[in-house]
C-alpha cells in the first residue's frame, strides 16, 4: 500500500487500478490510505489487494450524465471507463463539476446573448 500511496503522491492522482495480469480488478483511493491509516494498518506491510473493491465501470459510449448517476448510486468518486476488458481512462467527481459549471456557464451567456435588454450596460 505505501507503494500505492507513494505513486498516487508523485503523479499528482487520487486513485491507482488494481490489475491482474492486463485484467482490472479493482481500485485503491487515497482515501482507502487514509482509512487504513486510521484503523491502525502499517502502509508499509498491507498489500494492496487487501484494499482493493469491487470495479464499477463505464463504458465510452455513455453519457457524462449516466456517469454521474452510476458514481452517485455507488458512494463513489473515481468512474474507470472500459470498452472490452481494457482500460481507457478515469471520470471523475472534479471532471463531473467542472463540466457541469461550464455548462451552467455556457447556458447562462445564451441567455443573456438572446434576452439582453437594449439598454443592458455590463
Amino acid at each position: 500500500m505505501l507503494g500505492a500511496a507513494k505513486l498516487m503522491a508523485r503523479w499528482k492522482i487520487g486513485c491507482l487500478v488494481i490489475v491482474k495480469g492486463q485484467r482490472p480488478v479493482g481500485i485503491i483511493t487515497e482515501g482507502d490510505v487514509s482509512k487504513a491509516i486510521a484503523r491502525g494498518l502499517d502502509p508499509s506491510k498491507t498489500p494492496v489487494g487487501f484494499m482493493k473493491r469491487r470495479l464499477i465501470t463505464i463504458t465510452p459510449d455513455e453519457r457524462l450524465e449516466e456517469a454521474a448517476k452510476v458514481m452517485a448510486s455507488h458512494g463513489i468518486k473515481k468512474l474507470p471507463v472500459m470498452d472490452g476488458g481494457k482500460l481507457l481512462g478515469m471520470v471523475t467527481q472534479t471532471d463531473i463539476v467542472g463540466s457541469s459549471f461550464d455548462l451552467v456557464t455556457s447556458l447562462k451567456e445564451m441567455v443573456m446573448a438572446r434576452y439582453r435588454p437594449p439598454d443592458f450596460q455590463p
